[in-house]
């Protein structure tokens, strides 16, 4: 353009075009056409396709890479695999590797501007939800666990819950210990397709029984994602994994499971703190927004609870969720038994629908056993000659232990009998402690006295033995020179 510049600019002082040729260097018919252009606008590039020594492969690539569509994403092909399999098809392949990478980054990339982001808009109150995983020590053994974050897209707030699984319980449960939380009930949420909840196919969409009667007693609106669309809700996407960074990081150590969830709560509140990454404003005051925006919570709260009746095996043991044994009381075995299904807690129900004893929920594929021999003294009792052998047994203190094995086959059978009594009365805890305190002190009739422990804890709390309090002596010493006096 210089030069354009440069012949323009001598005409216009006069020179003809045999000189300006010459004082440019460039032939006559040059400076013609540069005098005559009118319209020096910048022309749109076009790119020139050079001929690849590809060009006959990539009909084969391209249908490869399109049943990908209809694939796992983690068995798509890769540009090492579409390599080798053109040199196992063709064998006057002779294109290189480096080819092959550009040209499959090519397609992929092509793809991805075709299923461009549009940036959503959200209104206060709105919610989007979805699981994460991360490792954690419960009562000291490093576990895996699951946990549900619930993010308000509108104001950046977010609160998790950890759980065991990702059952419809387990969200159930997540989500009213958020609504109870926040005070209210978010209008929408938008969920992942692979929770408990329910699932879309297609046009139709699945949900579990359980959540629709969740969903009908709080009233909120439901949205499932495509399957395999995570940006449909890149908000909680991104969550997940700030919140695994930030949070469980070091892994976190707790005994009670449930008061480590209150306290999750507690703890969101303070990254309310936080300035929103767009809008330059602390997350509390948008969150204030969210909160009006809120539905009343209902009159009564929601029992997370799936009952199901379910026949006991020989033992008494109940199967739920697969390969998970619950002990119930031997008294059940050969018959149906109504379990309840939480979160958390496997509750057995007895014939009266009173819970009769209530498990910790186990998940994975291999198998559990739950026992819990406080169910077995009713029949025990009964059958004293499995004493020795009982899990009974090996849960009372050793006190306990050498005095109820020293006694004869009847008192055995009362003592039992009476160990179950207090039991139903109290708890079983209680009935040991009882238990434990006769026999410490042995009268005439430890059970009787056991009994009257046992009452006195459930009136006064635990029993402790008086402490020996100050020394006195002092005060006898001085009355006694007033007195000598």
């Amino acid at each position: 353009m210089s030069q354009v510049n440069c012949i323009r600019d001598l005409r216009k002082e006069g020179y003809t075009v045999a000189r300006i040729a010459r004082e440019v260097s460039v032939d006559e018919k040059t400076v013609r056409k540069y005098l005559s252009m009118e319209d020096f606008s910048p022309r749109i590039p076009v790119k020139e396709k050079k001929p690849s020594k590809l060009d006959k492969y990539k009909e084969q690539i391209d249908k490869w890479l399109e049943e990908d569509k209809n694939n796992w994403f983690k068995q798509h092909h890769t540009a090492q695999r579409v390599y080798d399999r053109l040199v196992e098809k063709y064998e006057d392949f002779d294109c290189s590797y480096p080819t092959v990478v550009r040209y499959v980054r090519q397609v992929r990339n092509q793809r991805l501007r075709q299923r461009a982001c549009q940036e959503l808009v959200w209104h206060p109150g709105e919610a989007q939800g979805d699981f994460g995983d991360a490792e954690c020590y419960e009562r000291g053994v490093k576990d895996m666990k699951h946990y549900l974050t619930c993010v308000f897209p509108y104001s950046n707030a977010d609160f998790p819950q950890m759980f065991n699984g990702e059952t419809g319980e387990c969200i159930c449960q997540g989500l009213q210990d958020i609504f109870e939380f926040t005070g209210g009930v978010f209008p929408l949420l938008v969920i992942d397709n692979a929770t408990g909840a329910g699932r879309r196919m297609g046009e139709v969409i699945q949900e579990s029984k359980l959540f629709k009667q969740f969903r009908a007693h709080y009233g909120f609106s439901v949205r499932f994602c495509n399957p395999g669309s995570g940006w449909e809700k890149g908000c909680v996407e991104n969550k997940v994994g700030t919140v695994r960074r930030n949070r469980f990081v070091p892994l976190p150590e707790f005994d009670d499971l449930q008061q480590y969830n209150r306290e999750l709560l507690l703890q969101a509140v303070r990254y309310q703190k936080d300035v929103h990454y767009k809008k330059h404003v602390p997350i509390a005051e948008l969150f204030e927004q969210d909160l009006k925006a809120l539905m009343p919570l209902p009159r009564h709260p929601f029992d997370v609870c799936r009952y199901v009746y379910t026949k006991a095996d020989g033992y008494g043991k109940v199967r739920v969720d697969g390969n998970h044994h619950y002990s119930t009381t031997p008294l059940n075995g050969g018959k149906e038994v109504l379990v309840g299904i939480r979160a958390h807690t496997i509750d057995i129900y007895d014939e009266k629908r009173e819970i009769l004893i209530s498990h910790s929920r186990k998940f994975g594929k291999q198998r559990t056993d739950s026992v819990d021999y406080r169910t077995s003294l009713a029949v025990l009792m009964h059958n004293v000659g499995a004493w020795p052998n009982s899990g009974v047994r090996e849960m009372v203190t050793p006190p306990v232990r050498n005095y109820l094995d020293a006694l004869d086959r009847q008192t055995l059978k009362d003592a039992l009998r009476t160990m179950n009594l207090l039991s139903k009365r109290y708890s079983f805890e209680k009935a040991l402690e009882a238990f434990s305190m006769a026999v410490r002190n042995p009268g005439e009739s430890p059970l009787s006295d056991a009994v009257v422990f046992a009452a006195r804890m459930a009136d006064m709390g635990d029993l402790t033995y008086p402490s020996p309090g100050p020394d006195l002596s002092i005060y006898d010493r001085f009355l006694g020179q007033e007195v000598h006096q």
